[in-house]
């Protein structure tokens, strides 16, 4: 069976169940939020497409709770993490309490296209609405500051994540060392 390459302009291959969780996780009201406290022009929520390879398409979700879930184009997701560790509870709050700069550079939107190529999109979700950015992960150098710290920061979402992730799999709890 021959290999057929997608080109990188290409839209990406999703799945039902992926459309449907970002979509959900992209309507998710701040009246959710209700116990914590939120101005309505700040960030409560941000949702982050990250193309991570030619065929690979990863949406992660972080809220102002601390909550923080990774779902990707082919169906796969990585969830519930927040409730077993601390630190993503706090990478992910770091990132939604520092991204309401960025709304200055984003534009309100209704709208949720799916990116081509290698540009992340970055949707900031406020009481007013939701906004809507990119960057260009390969000159993240060049980009406005506000850009630069919301990449850092979910870059260390990510990681928190990924150690979660790997923890879950050895059955480690958070601070590395099993009960013995």
């Amino acid at each position: 069976m021959a290999v057929v390459r997608r080109s990188p302009l290409d839209p990406y291959p999703v799945t039902p169940k992926y459309l449907a969780t970002r979509s959900s996780a992209l309507h998710i009201p701040p009246a959710q939020f209700s116990g914590l406290k939120f101005k309505a022009d700040e960030v409560y929520g941000v949702i982050i497409d990250i193309p991570m390879n030619a065929a690979v398409l990863c949406t992660m979700v972080c809220f102002i709770n601390g909550a923080a879930n990774l779902y990707f184009n082919n169906g796969g997701e990585y969830t519930g993490a927040s409730t077993r560790y601390k630190s993503v509870v706090q990478a992910a709050r770091d990132l939604v309490l520092n991204a309401t700069p960025l709304k200055a550079l984003s534009k309100r939107t209704s709208q949720y296209p799916l990116p081509v190529g290698d540009r992340h999109f970055i949707y900031l979700m406020t009481k007013r609405g939701t906004f809507k950015t990119e960057l260009d992960p390969r000159n993240i150098r060049t980009e406005e500051n506000e850009k630069r710290v919301v990449y850092y920061l979910y870059q260390q979402v990510m990681g928190a994540l990924r150690r979660a992730q790997l923890r879950d799999q050895e059955g480690l709890p958070e601070g590395g060392k099993r009960d013995e």
